[in-house]
This record gives structure tokens, sequence and C-alpha cells, in this order.
């Protein structure tokens, strides 16, 4: 029995801003209604898709079905983003299913959604830029169609009208994926967090995170990498630890005002997360946001040279795909968990200056699956 209840888009998040659906969800969506189509016959204007939170469901309503001349079936969404600017905002997602007959699923790019062609990515070179998230989500509405029949295989292939032109406005061509944008998401909800309302919202949290007294310590994240080790290792509540999206000058600034404001100091800010986003700051960019932002390879690069690290490398660095494929570089160089311990210390020395009401500030650095890279490890 389904105990999981439906998710309200219509309720807005604390900041009051509205949620959307993640192009991950619509494109699972269109698979079931697809599949609906399919394998019953039946045409619908709508579907539920499981969300990786076991307690909801998603409802998404679909635009269109049709049989295409093949047998497979297109099944169209358009995206709803709610109150955020996002690039693929009113795109229309969809998928064509097929059975492949192999009893597996195969994700395929059709047009308008990019195929990966360099390292460093959550998905292998070759593939279509599904991410992980939004794959098993497709997977789950596969087996909810099925309800236990026999499982032939499928073809997924997901597109995006006119996605080629949307990805020009993203950073696809630079991480080296081609054709068109990324299926992307992590819960199947887009948080409004790239809004200037949201940096108002921030000030919020934090306030309700030092409360009356501060406590011995807060965090403050850019997304929800460093979470696990906030709570188990920090120990810290779940209210001590606040989301701050791009905005992290303004966060930081925001504390200091609140300290002062309570004529408090605060024993310990931490600052978690992955290098890609906080190591911007080498660049003196404070607002991490694609638009007034470039990406890190080179800071980090140039970071790795002022620390020693041979020039061979150092390109290697500057030339890599993402800060992730960073990563993968260094992982074999037994100089790699130095260097992550420094560039901590180094970008925690950066910001420090801005919350002087702050005893010690301390950033720590985790790879995109949640791995410590400096002094965490």
């Amino acid at each position: 029995m389904n105990t999981r209840r439906a998710f309200d888009l219509d309720v807005p998040a604390p900041n009051g801003l509205m949620r959307g659906r993640t192009t991950g969800s619509c494109a699972t969506a269109a698979v079931k209604a697809a599949l609906l189509r399919l394998l019953d016959g039946v045409t619908v204007d709508a579907v539920e898709v499981s969300l990786p939170d076991p307690d909801f469901y998603l409802p998404v309503p679909v635009a269109g079905v049709q049989t295409l001349s093949d047998g497979g079936v297109r099944a169209e969404v358009v995206k709803y983003a709610g109150d955020d600017p996002d690039t693929t905002r009113g795109a229309t997602i969809f998928a064509e299913v097929r059975p492949n007959g192999t009893g597996t699923l195969r994700y395929l790019a059709a047009q308008g959604v990019g195929t990966v062609t360099a390292p460093g990515l959550r998905i292998p070179p070759g593939e279509a830029a599904i991410n992980p998230v939004p794959r098993q989500m497709m997977r789950w509405a596969v087996e909810e169609v099925l309800a236990g029949r026999l499982d032939p295989g499928f073809d997924l292939a997901i597109g995006c009208v006119d996605g080629e032109k949307i990805a020009k406005r993203t950073f696809n061509p630079l991480l080296g994926i081609v054709g068109g944008i990324s299926i992307l998401g992590t819960s199947g909800i887009v948080e409004p967090m790239s809004l200037a309302a949201w940096i108002a919202s921030i000030e919020v949290y934090i306030r309700v995170a030092l409360g009356d007294a501060p406590p011995p310590a807060i965090a403050l994240t850019p997304g929800k990498i460093g979470r696990g080790f906030a709570a188990d290792t920090l120990q810290l509540q779940k209210h001590q630890v606040v989301q701050i999206a791009n905005f992290i000058g303004d966060s930081l600034d925001q504390t200091e005002t609140i300290l002062r404001e309570k004529q408090a100091r605060l024993g310990a800010l931490w600052m978690l997360g992955h290098p890609g986003k906080l190591a911007k700051l080498l660049d003196g960019s404070w607002d991490t946001h694609s638009s007034k932002s470039r990406m890190a390879m080179r800071g980090v690069a140039q970071f790795a040279a002022a620390q020693g690290f041979e020039p061979d490398i150092v390109l290697q660095i500057e030339k890599a795909n993402t800060v992730e494929n960073v990563i993968q570089i260094l992982q074999p160089d037994a100089r790699a968990h130095a260097f992550w311990c420094a560039l901590e210390a180094h970008l925690a020395a950066m910001m420090q200056p801005r919350v002087p009401s702050v005893d010690r500030l301390s950033v720590r650095l985790f790879s995109m699956d949640g791995t410590p890279l400096g002094e965490a490890a």
C-alpha cells in the first residue's frame, strides 16, 4: 500500500517563494505517462512521481502523449520552476519510450538533452546528461507502471524542445556536455534559492540558528553537501545548519551584523561544502552564482602552483572539466590531503575578517558524494 502523500507546490517555501519541479521530475513524469500509453493503452493528463523523500509523491501535469510511427510513445511535460529564475523555466521536457528486449533500462539523450564528453561529472563520458537521482526516479516510475509484470527492458530517450539554445545559457558548454541541457535534481523539487528575496530569508535562518544566546557553533552550507558531517561529527541540530545557496559573502555579513546586534560572540562558525563553490572565493567571487562568477578551476590551479605542485599538474587542474575532476586528478597524489587542508585553511583566512565576532571560522571541503577531502578526513 502506497503511504506517500502529495507534495503541495501551492504551499510556499519558508522564504515565502514558490517551489517548482526539477527537470528530473518532469522527465520522470513524461516517462511514466509514455509507459502508461505503451503498456496499458491509457492516456493521462497528469501522473504521480515518487520523490527521493519516501513520504511524498509529486503530482505533475502532462501536456501531451502520442504514439510514434515506430511503436514507441512520446510524452511531454512543461517545466514549472515556481519563483526560481531557472534557465529551463517553461521548457518542454519529453520522453520517448520504447521496449528494447534486454531486460534493462537504457537512458538516452534525445534532441535537446546533452551528452557527457569529459570526465569529472557524476555521469561518465558517452552517457546522456541525466543525473543519478533522476535516473533512479525514472526506474521507480517504470517499476510502478509494470506493477510486477515481466520487464522487457526499455529505452528512455529524454529530450528538451530548444534544449540546445537553452544550454548556451548554462555551464554545460564549459563542462563538456554537448547537444543540450542536463536533466538535474536531487530532491525532485526546485527550491527558490537563487533570488534576491532568498538573501533576506537567510537572515531569518541565521537568527534562528544563533537563537537568543548563540550556541557554541553553527554551520553555513551552500548546498546539502556537508550536512551529514554537521549532524554526525559536529553534533549540530538541524536548525543550526543554514543553507545559504550562492550567497557566501552576504551570509557572513549577516552573521556578523546579528552578533553585533546581540553584543555576542560565536565560538565557532563552520563553512561546509564542495570546493567547486567555495573555491570561487579565490577569484574574489563572494556570490558564487554562475551568472556572477567563473568556474573555480583557475583559482585552484593558481593555489596549487603556490603550494609547489609541478607545472604539468597545475596545467591539468586549470584545464580540468570541473573541480570534481580536479579531485580525481589529485587523488593518487600523496600530497592531495595536505593540499585540501591548506585550501581549507586559506579559505577560512579569507572569510574570517568578515566575521570578527566569531572566535574561529573553519572550512571543511567534501567531494560530490560527501567524502571529506581535508581536515574532516
